[in-house]
């Protein structure tokens, strides 16, 4: 058992796997481009796509070689998915855990999974298969059991309280702690600027979803809790939801620029 921890150790911390997960990181910046992009085609009512990540990469199958560029972006994200999990499992090993680091495992085993999701995303779209309605699917299953609103509604607030502390940490400029940024004064700045707008904006986006999973929880209505893309049509919907949502397609789109320094600055 110690053996095959440390062979998957070994794995997570080689160089190719640190090469992919800067690809993927720069993968990621290229998918909230692509969402910011989404997201301002319907703000101006050019476009009904769907402005989330099954939106972002059914955008890129459609281009030219577009499910060879989907095979690239798995790997970079299953690269950062075995990179974070390596830090979940290792990077405290044989140190007494603090409250500090058992949150820093979590954040890691978390992150994880979200790029662990994304490869599957991708992957599905790349042999063109789709993967719309999953959010819808499962909190209609919720909501079907015993207690179902109510597990549904506590979902829906704990992901706003997460983006309230997503929100809080990127203006507070958290993510430095994890990069090497650039020694010149002015590039640090721009770093500085694009994580801090990029982070709110994806911490806004993020309590969007848990504000409508609540409602879905309150009208009993799964059609509502569908990640995303309805969180920010329904931000279209709203008195000068045009200019809302054309500023949160800004904020993503600082967010996507981020990635690229990220994937450059981050401490692999």
């Amino acid at each position: 058992m110690t053996d095959a921890a440390g062979t998957a150790r070994q794995v997570a911390k080689s160089e190719p796997v640190k090469v992919g997960a800067r690809i993927g990181l720069v993968a990621y910046g290229i998918t909230y481009l692509l969402i910011a992009w989404l997201a301002v085609q319907v703000a101006f009512g050019g476009g009904n796509e769907q402005t989330d990540q099954n939106g972002a990469f059914q955008a890129i199958a459609a281009e030219p070689f577009g499910r060879v560029l989907l095979w690239v972006l798995v790997v970079g994200f299953v690269a950062v998915a075995l990179w974070r999990l390596e830090q979940a499992i290792f990077a405290s090993a044989g140190v007494q855990d603090t409250k500090e680091q058992v949150k820093k495992r979590v954040e890691a085993g978390a992150r994880a999974a979200v790029f662990a999701a994304l490869a599957i995303i991708a992957g599905r779209t790349a042999v063109g298969a789709g993967e719309s309605g999953t959010g819808q699917q499962a909190a209609a299953g919720v909501l079907g059991w015993p207690g179902g609103q109510f597990l549904v509604g506590a979902v829906g607030l704990v992901l706003i309280a997460v983006a309230v502390v997503k929100a809080k940490h990127g203006w507070e400029k958290k993510f430095l702690e994890d990069m090497n940024t650039p020694s010149d004064r002015h590039a640090r700045q721009v770093v500085e600027r694009l994580g801090q707008v990029g982070s709110v904006a994806k911490a806004v986006a993020l309590g969007l979803i848990g504000v409508l999973v609540v409602v879905a929880a309150v009208q009993f209505d799964p059609s509502r809790a569908n990640g995303l893309d309805p969180a920010l049509k329904a931000l279209a919907g709203q008195p000068f939801g045009m200019v809302l949502l054309a500023v949160m397609a800004l904020g993503l789109a600082a967010y996507g620029v981020f990635c690229f320094f990220d994937a450059k600055y981050h401490r692999v």
